[in-house]
């Protein structure tokens, strides 16, 4: 809780991450896929336990559990035992949340959110099986307090009929919100706008279910940590990389923008104006002067197709979130409705104090970033917007 002069209010992450355990899905299937499903093994030529998916070696297990790491990224931890425990362990997790200053959390995956394209690849009848697995376990790894830990149901998204019946199942176990993505182009589908997603977004505002676009979906980044000078090279290929990856990190959020203008310029918010649209590891403070000036082109352009401005449409329905921004969150009253604080737990530049991070506690970061500006505003990024799209009270 933060102390204000309204009284205690909660503090809300979210956004938020799993470790999958390296049983997650062969402990869920029958025999005979365990092969095939996601699964951990000792990969030859790095020499530590790697996730694979079929005969796709992809991340070492600790890849994503930077939090709390004493080297910088790129440089990552291999192993399970390389982690904090929080990272995997509900219970661990809780107590995290006590160290941190934070109240509820909100949870997505790792595995099958950042490589969903190869479950695909892995037919439609394991495809969707590996699916259910997942969402199953993470409502279960959250009823260690299904007040404070809160998980995003992964769809299957190859499928649409799936998609919508998985999205109802979850909505009746009591999921929150739902994972999709917004660059589908990349495994060749439709645009994420396009009206052929039209069933599973006419449900999920049915079931007023926030569609959550995460910034992660696929990549091919897993393959340049299997050849063996990943290990032998060590730390010395990590501080050679150390200024490149921290523009790609940086610039990762003003890219951003490219999606979200492509929601905001297209009929989806249109056709659906009851549904909210959350962009996960947005960032705050570009979005402003990014709508200011898709405002202005409008305008210039004579745009006449749509009720609304672009600005106008994301006010109404859609979302964002921040972790570490100080300066600009002055700007944060003229959206004081649609940005939510989160920590990105256990990420590389997540906001997790550590011996290689800039980060301090979340309640510490709220004290001290929010210091004059309005209390109304702090609450609503901090508690209310967040309970607002996710009905926690």
């Amino acid at each position: 809780m933060i102390e204000t002069p309204n009284g205690p209010v909660p503090v809300v992450d979210a956004d938020s991450h799993l470790l999958e355990p390296a049983d997650l899905w062969t402990s869920r299937v029958p025999a005979r896929f365990k092969d095939k499903v996601p699964h951990v093994e000792l990969n030859p030529d790095t020499g530590h336990h790697h996730w694979r998916i079929g005969d796709k070696w992809i991340w070492p297990v600790g890849y994503f559990g930077n939090a709390g790491f004493a080297e910088y990224p790129p440089l990552f931890p291999w192993e399970y035992e390389d982690v904090q425990l929080s990272t995997y362990d509900a219970q661990a997790r809780l107590k995290r949340l006590d160290e941190y200053g934070v109240d509820i959390q909100i949870l997505y995956p790792n595995i099958i959110g950042f490589q969903a394209p190869l479950f695909f690849d892995l037919g439609p009848e394991l495809s969707l099986m590996c699916t259910r697995a997942y969402n199953d376990f993470a409502m279960e790894w959250c009823a260690a307090d299904p007040h404070r830990l809160t998980p995003i149901a992964m769809l299957p998204y190859w499928d649409l009929e799936a998609s919508v019946a998985e999205m109802e199942r979850c909505a009746a176990l009591g999921f929150r919100g739902v994972l999709f993505s917004n660059v589908f182009e990349r495994v060749g589908l439709p645009s994420y706008v396009d009206p052929y997603w039209d069933p599973i977004y006419a449900r999920a505002q049915e079931l007023d279910m926030p569609i959550n676009f995460h910034i992660g979906f696929s990549t091919d980044e897993a393959s340049s940590l299997l050849s063996a000078d990943a290990v032998a090279a060590g730390e010395k290929r990590g501080i050679d990389s150390r200024s490149q990856k921290a523009m790609w990190a940086g610039l990762l959020l003003l890219k951003s923008c490219d999606k979200l203008g492509i929601l905001l310029t297209s009929d989806l918010c249109a056709r659906f104006p009851r549904l909210k649209l959350v962009s996960i590891e947005s960032g705050f403070g570009h979005i402003p002067l990014f709508l200011e000036s898709l405002d202005w082109h409008w305008k210039s352009y004579g745009v006449p197709t749509t009720d609304l401005l672009p600005s106008e449409y994301f006010k109404r329905q859609c979302y964002g979130t921040f972790w570490f921004e100080r300066g600009t969150l002055k700007l944060l009253e003229q959206y004081a409705d649609n940005f939510m604080f989160s920590t990105d737990y256990p990420h590389g530049t997540s906001a997790s104090p550590g011996p290689c991070s800039p980060a301090v506690f979340a309640d510490t970061y709220i004290k001290e970033a929010f210091e004059g500006i309005p209390t109304d505003v702090m609450t609503k990024a901090i508690w209310g917007n967040a309970n607002s799209l996710y009905k926690f009270a």
